[in-house]
């Protein structure tokens, strides 16, 4: 059977750039190609911003409720097609179904929120800002934007920007992960039933020619990037040369902190379930276990070791586990393998206890397949470099502390700040954790501090290169300017 070629979606029509190169894309439990994708040329991607450039003004003008209205069908598509999209999603990321539902929801839950747009980009007005003389704020489109986004979240995280950046009058266009592209494919065809304007959303596959289009063309007013702290600081540093807006979210590694009054039987699942749903490839996921005081060590880490060999590692999509709670896909490609099963190497050089090796994962019929089996490093100090690397696998490693006070410390001396949680049922505890812990994201009793669509989404120190955060009404301010207006009138004479 012939591999189907996708295409690129620019000023309303879909297209095939001339002369590309083309690359698989693979199913990672089989490893075989479900697609193939085209790895376009910064001449495709200047196309695409011209055709985003000349929709603008149009757009732009568009009353906010008429800019709004394809949202409304786009919502109603995404949830009549719930289950098409979540399996394009496990068939070619890995994660399980239940996960993959889950961010199909999530994209709906963006979409819903930008249709609040009318609310959400009114200005302000200050009558009498000084005698006879009236102030207000205007907030007003910009121009084209565009978006770089991951292979993790192949639906959700382009919608964490592409429902705002529309609802607010501006135009745009996105590449999506060369390894991923089939969901934004199926996305894209989705957009283009709800009528938007030709030219208002574009797609370009392609590789980092593409990225590097979107920061070199004077025309791009802002990007948003969701990938590792190195490429972040990359595209933070280039926006800045270029007088761009950019948001550039990096890298993380949370921490879950454990209180001795801590309920342990659902901390322990809470834990399963944050640290292995999507392989750990999430930048949400736990990697790091704090356990304060020698018997919650002790406790925590023979349950988690335990319930860590409960985990199912299959196919996502082999209706025998398809729906079962806690299945755990292949990581992404063979290269990441290679990274997690090195770090896990460097693990046991650095004298850490393996108390549970995830190498010899095999899974019967997927020989080929990118599987990582859950793996646990008990006897862990910090500084360690597996403590220290982003490894992005279902590698977790636990260490202990004497009090929360060494605990916070150990979270905040890391170099990513993106998102940590606690576990208690004290109130002063968590009130403490909440306002010492330098992370972006704070979660008491919960294993994945995520924050819904109408709030911010976004870390700090080496996690976030940006102002403004990803979704919600903080993002508003990053698709429109202020324009501010002093203002007053005589009377007739």
């Amino acid at each position: 059977m012939a591999v189907r070629k996708l295409r690129n979606y620019v000023n309303g029509e879909w297209i095939e750039p001339p002369r590309p190169d083309w690359l698989d894309v693979e199913n990672p439990s089989t490893g075989t190609a479900i697609a193939q994708v085209p790895l376009s040329r910064a001449a495709d991607a200047d196309a695409a911003i011209a055709a985003a450039h000349r929709a603008f003004p149009a757009w732009a003008a568009t009353p906010v409720d008429k800019r709004v209205a394809p949202l409304f069908r786009l919502a109603a598509m995404i949830r009549d097609n719930r289950e098409t999209i979540a399996r394009q999603i496990t068939e070619e990321n890995g994660k399980s179904l239940p996960d993959a539902r889950a961010e199909v929801d999530r994209t709906l839950e963006n979409v819903e929120t930008a249709c609040g747009m009318p609310i959400l980009q009114q200005g302000d007005k200050l009558v009498g800002a000084a005698p006879g003389i009236d102030g207000e704020v205007l907030r007003l489109p910009m121009g084209v934007f565009t978006m770089i986004a991951p292979f993790n979240f192949p639906g959700m995280v382009p919608f964490w920007f592409v429902p705002y950046a529309l609802a607010t009058g501006n135009t745009y266009v996105v590449k999506p992960s060369k390894q991923v592209p089939c969901t934004m494919q199926l996305l894209t065809g989705y957009i283009e039933a709800c009528g938007f304007p030709k030219g208002v959303f574009n797609l370009i596959n392609g590789d980092r020619v593409v990225a590097d289009a979107f920061m070199a063309h004077p025309d791009v007013r802002g990007v948003s990037v969701v990938g590792s702290t190195p490429t972040a600081r990359i595209i933070a540093a280039t926006c800045a040369r270029n007088n761009k807006r950019f948001q550039a979210m990096g890298g993380a590694k949370n921490h879950l902190v454990v209180m001795p009054d801590a309920k342990m039987d659902d901390v322990v699942r809470n834990m399963i379930t944050s640290g292995y749903g999507c392989a750990g490839q999430r930048c949400m996921a736990s990697s790091a276990i704090v356990c304060v005081g020698d018997r919650t060590y002790r406790d925590v880490t023979d349950r988690f070791v335990r319930a860590s060999r409960e985990v199912i590692v299959a196919n996502p999509l082999d209706p025998k586990v398809a729906d079962e709670a806690m299945v755990m896909g292949p990581v992404i490609s063979a290269k990441a393998k290679e990274f997690i099963l090195k770090m896990i190497d460097t693990g046991v050089q650095e004298g850490a206890t393996l108390a549970l090796d995830g190498r010899g994962a095999k899974v019967p019929g997927c020989d080929k397949g990118h599987f990582v089996g859950t793996t646990v490093f008990t006897d862990v100090k910090p500084g360690m470099q597996i403590h220290r690397t982003e490894i992005f696998g279902p590698v977790q490693v636990i260490l202990r502390a004497g009090t929360l006070d060494e605990a916070i410390r150990i979270v905040n001396d890391h170099e990513y700040g993106n998102g940590a949680s606690i576990y208690t049922q004290n109130g002063y505890y968590a009130r403490k954790f909440k306002l010492e812990a330098q992370v972006g994201m704070v979660g008491v009793n919960v294993g994945i501090p995520a924050p819904v669509a109408y709030l911010p989404f976004g870390g700090m120190k080496s996690s976030q290169f940006a102002d403004i955060k990803a979704q919600g009404k903080a993002i508003v301010n990053f698709f429109t300017q202020d324009k501010i207006v002093t203002e007053r009138y005589w009377p007739e004479a």
